[in-house]
């Protein structure tokens, strides 16, 4: 007999405001309600709070509604310092104060590396800084509006595509949100401000930076303005007129100096936002990796040489290895700048053997990572191969962390020590630091 596909029948999201106690916070910052031993998560919800919430979606094992009230706040509740802070999807931990924050991140590390990586540990206390005026760089999405011609200038709301317009960001270094008012101004009087894709501000200990991407040339006119307001606020212009472009038109390139060092800088490079967590950063991991002036150390991911440079000061010498030509030659003219001739930089790609690479034919006595998001599963499982002894691994997801601590510890490594790094105070991110040691 013949079966004909008959679709499932769509479920009614009832829409209706529901009352319900949030238990718990999930890894990302959300509240945690159940229904029937289903999760709903709650945005903006804190544990033992009273809420009134609506559905936005319901799934077989999980569900997620929108923070409508709160009936009865939690204790820890504290009123948002920036008047945008309901709309923006910028942070999301406002409401929650800096030494909560604090606890709830180290609490998530703990529970992610018992879960996945089956080691208990007690933290070190953590890393932190200023919690406002921290950020020292922001991409700006500019947009102009076609039914009401108006520009939108600001960050994009929470889950949408949708731009807030604001003129004033408070986790922005004073610097640079003070440029915001002006810089509105700036691109709303534009001829042409439907060509403009969006503006990107940095602050380097030299100069701040102003980049401006434009899908078509600018006019002569605009391109004037522009330059006129630069000049005026002794900032540097950069313009994209591709997505793979990028041209100096006035000022000078970008340095920082927080470690000591002289490290250049092309706006498009990447540099950690939070100046002051990163000093405090690279000094921990050179002092858990216990340098001494015999150690040959390797650098993995090593971007422009934010580790790798400073390490160099302390030791025999140090391999930095990176995935992208461009950084490998920015960390070698780096080195050049410092006058530092034992760090030699290499390319590779780091998701795949690097047995046979040149760098890797000799063992090293330390080594440090600090991948991006998606962790370092394939390196991490030849970690042993390259013969160091103390591992201090970087980390900016503390799940990807977790589970290639799991592949260090059945390499014979012991987790001794990990730490909370703050970087983005009234967000979830999570950055930590573990160090691992040859049993």
């Amino acid at each position: 007999m013949a079966r004909f596909f008959q679709p499932k029948k769509k479920t009614q999201l009832n829409t209706k405001h529901q009352a319900l106690t949030i238990e718990k916070l999930d890894h990302h910052g959300a509240g945690i309600a159940y229904q029937n031993n289903k999760p709903i998560f709650v945005e903006g919800a804190l544990p033992k709070e009273q809420v009134l919430a609506q559905l936005t979606e319901s799934k077989s094992k999980f569900s997620r509604a929108s923070l409508i009230k709160v009936l009865l706040p939690s204790e820890k509740r504290i009123q948002p310092f920036c008047s945008h802070y309901e709309q923006c999807g910028g942070c999301n931990f406002q409401h929650l104060s800096s030494q909560s924050q604090w606890e709830y991140k180290q609490q998530t590390l703990s529970q992610l590396m018992r879960k996945f990586a089956g080691k208990t540990l007690d933290l070190e206390p953590p890393i932190v800084g200023q919690t406002k005026g921290y950020r020292r760089r922001a991409r700006v999405s500019v947009l102009r509006d076609k039914k009401t011609h108006q520009l939108k200038f600001g960050f994009r709301k929470k889950h949408s595509k949708d731009i807030v317009t604001l003129t004033d960001c408070p986790v922005l270094v004073p610097e640079l949100n003070a440029v915001l008012p002006d810089l509105y101004q700036l691109l709303q009087a534009f001829s042409q401000p439907e060509h403009i894709g969006h503006v990107e501000l940095v602050k380097a200990d030299n100069t701040c930076i102003l980049v401006l991407r434009h899908t078509q040339p600018l006019s002569n006119g605009d391109r004037q303005a522009l330059l006129n307001f630069v000049k005026i606020r002794k900032m540097s212009l950069y313009v994209m007129p591709t997505s793979e472009d990028l041209v100096l038109e006035f000022g000078q390139s970008g340095v920082y100096k927080e470690t000591g060092l002289t490290i250049p800088f092309e706006p498009n490079n990447f540099i950690q936002v939070n100046q002051e967590v990163n000093a405090q950063m690279v000094m921990q991991a050179l002092d858990w990796l216990e340098l001494s002036p015999q150690d040959r150390v390797l650098d993995l991911f090593c971007g422009l040489g934010n580790f790798s440079l400073p390490m160099a000061k302390q030791v025999k010498s140090v391999i930095g290895v990176e995935g992208v030509d461009e950084m490998v030659d920015k960390a070698t003219q780096n080195a050049q700048v410092n006058k530092i001739e034992n760090a030699t930089f290499f390319q590779a790609n780091l998701e795949q053997d690097v047995s046979e690479q040149p760098w890797a034919k000799h063992k090293f006595d330390k080594i440090l990572l600090d991948p991006a998001r998606a962790g370092a599963q394939s390196i991490v499982e030849q970690m042993s191969a390259l013969g160091a002894k103390r591992v201090v691994y970087v980390s900016c997801n503390p799940a990807t962390l977790a589970r290639d601590s799991h592949r260090l510890l059945n390499q014979g490594y012991e987790l001794k020590r990990l730490g909370m790094l703050d970087m983005f105070p009234h967000t979830s991110h999570l950055e930590s630091m573990a160090l691992f040691v040859k049993a």
